[in-house]
C-alpha cells in the first residue's frame, strides 16, 4: 500500500453533534484530511458518507482514530489489522493496552492521544 497521510478513519463515529467523534470527523475535515467514519448504524456523520465496517473502505489508510471501548476494539482487532494504517489513535476511552502491543508488532505506530486536541495544538 502507498501512504496517504489524508486518510483518516474514524472508528466508532456518532451521528450526535455533541459526541468527541463528531466533533474529531467535523474538525478532521475542516483540516483538509479525508475522513471515513466507521459506526455499524452507517447513520450520516457531519455531512459525510458512514461505513458500516472497516471491510467497506478501499483506500490506503493513514490513521486510524479510535472512539470505541476495548471490548469492541477487540472484536474489530482483526479488521483493524488488515486495514494496515500506519498509526493509530487511542482516545480516552478507547484504551486497549493487547491491541497496542499487537499493532507495535505489526509495525503499527500507537498513540495514546485525542484527536481534538492534537488538532488544536496542530500535533495531529
Amino acid at each position: 500500500m502507498t501512504e496517504n497521510k489524508n486518510n483518516i478513519i474514524v472508528l466508532g463515529a456518532s451521528a450526535k453533534p455533541d459526541r468527541y467523534s463528531y466533533m474529531a470527523v467535523e474538525r478532521l475535515s475542516e483540516n483538509g484530511y479525508n475522513v471515513f467514519p466507521v459506526h455499524p448504524s452507517g447513520k450520516e456523520v457531519a455531512g459525510h458518507k458512514t461505513f458500516k465496517s472497516l471491510t467497506e473502505i478501499n483506500e490506503d489508510i493513514h490513521t486510524i482514530s479510535l472512539y470505541v471501548g476495548a471490548k469492541i476494539s477487540d472484536n474489530l482487532k482483526s479488521d483493524i489489522l488488515k486495514t494496515d494504517p500506519i498509526r493509530i489513535i487511542f482516545n480516552p476511552g478507547a484504551e486497549n493496552p493487547g491491541l497496542e502491543n499487537e499493532c507495535r508488532t505489526a509495525g503499527i505506530k500507537t498513540v495514546n492521544a485525542c484527536t481534538l486536541v492534537l488538532l488544536q495544538t496542530n500535533s495531529f
